[in-house]
């Protein structure tokens, strides 16, 4: 884990689940974190705990549908802690439905947060580590994506998508900059509350309650991608409970 200590990381998506365990479980192994989302109140109640134990971490405001906002994001990084060495792409968001139902409004959702929300990330964050001829992009994907399924086509569309980006960028990069891909099963979140299928979020909900995992998993697996020496790139992760089909 010492490669981990004093390493600057930008998470989006931070204000809950995956994003809240994995910038607690980073500041907890000496990592500077910045924490962004929508939602203040959270962010800066996350910061406060990091802070309570001793770990560093700042908040900013962002919506990862607003380039501007991810560019912002990172400056604040560099302006508060002299560097960024990761940034953790993990807002998403899931809208369940049959395509020929065609709730175009939520395609449109999914692709601005999962497939753009991860671009402007990674165009944020690639200036700065061209700079520093270092980093490391993280990016939360899912397991949706390996395991094709009726409901989730558009979804697991758009983190396939960030799937095969990765894996160009991956040879483009030759290296210096690293880039990981983490592909969650059922989570303990509250990532299915947004869903507005009931019967699909039922679904997910009760398949969340019988076997879903901790959110912390998903920590120690980024924690494990970003502790390897710099000559070492974790490519994909899949990390899902070992009862989930």
């Amino acid at each position: 884990m010492q490669n981990i200590k004093g390493k600057v990381v930008a998470i989006t998506g931070a204000s809950s689940g995956m994003g809240k365990a994995i910038a607690i479980g980073l500041a907890k192994n000496g990592a500077k974190v910045v924490l962004g989302a929508r939602r203040t109140e959270q962010l800066q109640q996350i910061v406060e705990e990091i802070k309570s134990t001793g770990g560093e971490a700042t908040s900013a405001k962002i919506d990862v549908k607003n380039k501007a906002d991810l560019v912002r994001f990172v400056n604040t990084a560099v302006e508060q802690y002299g560097a960024l060495d990761v940034i953790v792409n993990n807002a998403g968001v899931s809208q369940l439905s049959r395509i020929d139902e065609l709730d175009i409004d939520d395609w449109e959702e999914m692709i601005d947060i999962n497939l753009k929300g991860v671009l402007y990330g990674m165009a944020a964050a690639i200036p700065i580590f061209k700079q520093q001829q270092s980093g490391h992009i993280v990016n939360i994907i899912s397991t949706s994506g390996i395991k094709i399924v009726p409901m989730q086509g558009v979804y697991a569309g758009t983190k396939n998508a960030i799937r095969t980006i990765a894996e160009a960028f991956r040879q483009e990069s030759e290296g210096n900059i690293r880039i990981t891909g983490v592909s969650p099963g059922f989570v303990k979140t509250d990532f299915a509350n947004n869903i507005k299928n009931e019967e699909m979020k039922t679904t997910i909900q009760k398949g969340m309650e019988q076997i879903a995992i901790n959110p912390l998993a998903i920590a120690n697996a980024v924690i494990y991608a970003l502790s390897q020496p710099n000559n070492v790139e974790i490519g994909d992760i899949v990390i899902r409970p070992s009862k989930q089909n």
